[in-house]
This record gives structure tokens, C-alpha cells and sequence, in this order.
């Protein structure tokens, strides 16, 4: 309920920030959006709503059944029949009728439908369960993609250095070689590289514009800008709990477990409700009769009935029927049950492997961000021996691109980090808008890069 609620705030949020003017879309802003647009989630949602109704329908056999008939017919025909004389005759007999009847079933006992009404309920709390799991998996998912644009453009950066780096080197290459110092093979060389860099800048630029399609189809809209990692980032900001609590609160809260576990009772019942068709059903039951000239008898007579009283159905046989859908049920129960079983493993493999990953991305981000800073000295210090005559250009574009290396490494190693901690809430089944209110802090306005 605490889901439901918060996605109805973010309903109202997108409808109050659809006149604000385009700014960069922060992973908030596109969380809001991918409640309104996002196909899989609105489908999770309509499927919720038709889910909810199993209860109600449920319940619907356990309570009283009141309806009207009527009918209006002209009869047609003769009798014969001797007079009073003892002659036979034949008259003609023609006549209208009207029949209307009020009627009220109220089950008594009745097996079937009380199983019936215990296996809505399992459903019902099986289909708001689910939609809990497909809710917090539209922010990962969402995450996942608003990434994957990110890494997409680091791609893009990355290949267009080393595009550059290999331009300066065939440049370089070519005076060498007019002036008898270089080589006809090095030259050959350095354009067979820098052929394939233009691909590689192709092939980054068409990834990149794929994962932004990915995010928009989410999102609904154009996007023309994102935010970035801040540099403020730091992987020790996330307290991370003893796996045991992780391990408890998974087997308790993981939407997927709670919805199977449901299922499993849904199909206990199924099993209840399909032996009930051995069991007696006993009714009450009450109806109103206006019978006017309803039939040859009566054809000349307005009769009013009203009866009252209890009706007993014991079934005998039926084919074999229930003893099949019976064995049916057990079969499908016990299926279910595996999948429980089944489930519950691969959630625990999963919830570990996040854990182990956002233990071993602190490490990994640390390793990379000294890295980063001694491509960034490299870099200085290569722009100084150039000033000096000892470095040519060619080597600050090597430094540049060491770096380009470098950074976009360490933001996947954070993205990595962020995605392992929402995947390990997702596994554990506790996460909420905080969560993503936690990510979205790490990241900071930034433009995006032309398609074109």
C-alpha cells in the first residue's frame, strides 16, 4: 500500500510538471514520466486491477442470488373432451399467459464456493504482490537504461579520442615519411587502425543512440538531456547490513516469493474446491410467482404463489469428473510448490551475488578513481614536456585517451555500484522511492551529445 500511495504522489507530480520548461532530466524526473508511459508498468497495472476483482468474484458465490424472470406467450389449440351430454367435442382454446417469478438462492453449505472465495483472496494478494515486484522493477530497469545512455555517450567520447589520437599519428607518419625517416608499412599501418577506429566510432555512436531509444520508450518523450555522476561521489556513503538480514528480509518481502507463495495457496484451495464437487450443498431458497392464465389449466385464472424452504443436492456421480479435476489439482499445487522452491534459489543466488558485488565495488571504484588521478598527471606532465620539446602531440593525445580509459572505467565501476545496491533492495524486496531518491542524489545536470 505504501507503493500504491507513493506512485499516486508521482501521478500527481508529472501532472504538475508538465508545463515546467525542458531542463535535464534527472532519474526522478524520468521515474515520474515511466509512470505515465512506460508500457510494461501500465500493463503490470491494468493486470493489477483485473487481479483485485478475484476476491469480490469469490465472494460472490457465498452470497444471496436474487433474480426475475418473466415470460409472455399466446397459446393456441383445441380440446376435446365429452360435454356434459356425454358428446364429444372439440373446442378451440386460445389464450395469452404471463409468468413472472422472483427468486433468492442463499447458499447454506457449500464447499466449492467457500474454497472458491479462499482462492480469490490468494489471487487477489497474488496479483497486488506482483505488482509491488513489477513496480520496483520499473526503477531498475529505468536505472538500467538512464545508464546505459550514459555509458553509451562515455563510449562515444572514448572512441572519438582514439579516432583523433590515430589521425595525429598518421599525420605524423606521413611528414616521416616525405622526409626519409619513416616508413611505407608504418603509414599503412596507422591507416589500417584508423579505418577501424571510424568504425568503432560508428558502432558507439549507433549503441549509444539505441540505449537513448531504450530510455525514451520508457520514458515517453524525446530526451535531450541527462544528468551525470557528480564528482562528489563516494561508494562509502551506502551502510550495508550483515548478509543474514539481507538473507531474512528476502525470503520474507521478495515480491516474486510472496506472489508464488500465494499461488501455492491458491492452488491448495483448487484442490479444496475441485474435491468439494463430492460434498452436499444445501440452499436456501424463496421465491414469488404471479401466474396469469399460464397454462389450459389455469387459463382463465390470476394465481399468486410465494414458497419457501431449503434444498439439498447430493451429488452421486459425475463420470469420474471430480476425482479427476481432484488429482488435476494436486498435480498443479505441487508444481507450484517446485516453483516456489526453484524461485526462492535463484532469488537467494541473485541477492548474494549483488551483495558480493557492491562489497567488491567499493574496493574496485577506490583502485580506479588513483587511476583516474594518475592519467590526470600523466596528462599535465605530458602537456609540460611538450612546452619543454621532449613530447610531441601524438603523446598528449595517448595521455588523453588513457584517460578517457580511465573515467569512463570508474563510471561504470559507480554504475555498477548503484545498480548492485537497487538490485540487491529489488532482491531483498524493500525497495522504495528512497532508494531511488538515494541514486538520483550521485548524479548532476549535463547535455547530451547530437545523434547526428
Amino acid at each position: 500500500m505504501r507503493t500504491h500511495n507513493t506512485l499516486l504522489a508521482l501521478a500527481f507530480l508529472v501532472i504538475s510538471n508538465q508545463s515546467q520548461p525542458l531542463h535535464a532530466m534527472s532519474l526522478l524526473d524520468a521515474y515520474e514520466a515511466a509512470l505515465y508511459h512506460d508500457p510494461t508498468y501500465r500493463s503490470a497495472l491494468h493486470e493489477s486491477e483485473a487481479g483485485e476483482q478475484a476476491e469480490k468474484i469469490g465472494l460472490a458465490s457465498l452470497l444471496p442470488n436474487l433474480s426475475v424472470t418473466h415470460s409472455q406467450s399466446t397459446s393456441s389449440g383445441s380440446i376435446t373432451q365429452p360435454n356434459r351430454l356425454g358428446i364429444v367435442t372439440t373446442e378451440p382454446m386460445n389464450f395469452d399467459s404471463q409468468v413472472s417469478t422472483l427468486s433468492l438462492r442463499q447458499p447454506i453449505i457449500n464447499m466449492e464456493a467457500l474454497a472458491g472465495y479462499r482462492q480469490g483472496k490468494a489471487q487477489a494478494d497474488s496479483s497486488r504482490a506482483k505488482f509491488t515486484g513489477r513496480s520496483q522493477e520499473l526503477v531498475v530497469r529505468l536505472v538500467e537504461a538512464y545508464v546505459d545512455a550514459l555509458l553509451g555517450q562515455e563510449h562515444v567520447r572514448l572512441a572519438e579520442t582514439q579516432l583523433n589520437s590515430l589521425e595525429e599519428l598518421k599525420r605524423v607518419n606521413e611528414r616521416m615519411l616525405q622526409k626519409g625517416e619513416g616508413t611505407t608499412t608504418d603509414v599503412l599501418e596507422t591507416q589500417s587502425k584508423y579505418a577501424i577506429a571510424q568504425a568503432r566510432v560508428i558502432e558507439a555512436k549507433d549503441e549509444f543512440e539505441v540505449a537513448q531509444l531504450k530510455l525514451e520508450a520508457i520514458v515517453g518523450q524525446k530526451i535531450t538531456q541527462l544528468e551525470q555522476l557528480s564528482e562528489q561521489f563516494s561508494s562509502r556513503a551506502i551502510q550495508l547490513q550483515d548478509y543474514d538480514m539481507w538473507y531474512e528480509m528476502a525470503l520474507e518481502r521478495n515480491a516474486e516469493l510472496v506472489t508464488q507463495r500465494h499461488t501455492v495457496a491458491s492452488g491448495k484451495e483448487e484442490i479444496r474446491k475441485s474435491h468439494a464437487g463430492h460434498a452436499p450443498r444445501v440452499d436456501f431458497v424463496a421465491s414469488l410467482t404471479r401466474n396469469k392464465a399460464g397454462s389450459f389449466i389455469t387459463q382463465d385464472r390470476d394465481v399468486s404463489l410465494g414458497t419457501v424452504g431449503v434444498e439439498i443436492n447430493f451429488p452421486l456421480y459425475s463420470g469420474g469428473r471430480v476425482n479427476a479435476i481432484t488429482a488435476q489439482a494436486k498435480a498443479n499445487h505441487a508444481r507450484a510448490q517446485a516453483d516456489l522452491n526453484a524461485i526462492t534459489d535463484k532469488v537467494l543466488v541473485e541477492l548474494r551475488k549483488q551483495y558480493n558485488l557492491l562489497l567488491s565495488s567499493v574496493k574496485k571504484i577506490e583502485s580506479l578513481e588513483m587511476g583516474v588521478k594518475s592519467a590526470e598527471l600523466l596528462v599535465d606532465a605530458t602537456q609540460k614536456s611538450i612546452r619543454g620539446g621532449i613530447r610531441i602531440n601524438l603523446n598528449l593525445l595517448d595521455a588523453q585517451q588513457q584517460l578517457h580509459t580511465a573515467r569512463r572505467d570508474l563510471a561504470q565501476a559507480r554504475y555498477t555500484y548503484l545498480l548492485a545496491y537497487l538490485r540487491l533492495q529489488f532482491a531483498a524486496g524493500t525497495l522504495v522511492l528512497e532508494d531511488l531518491r538515494n541514486v538520483a542524489s550521485y548524479f548532476k545536470p549535463q547535455s547530451l551529445p547530437s545523434r547526428n
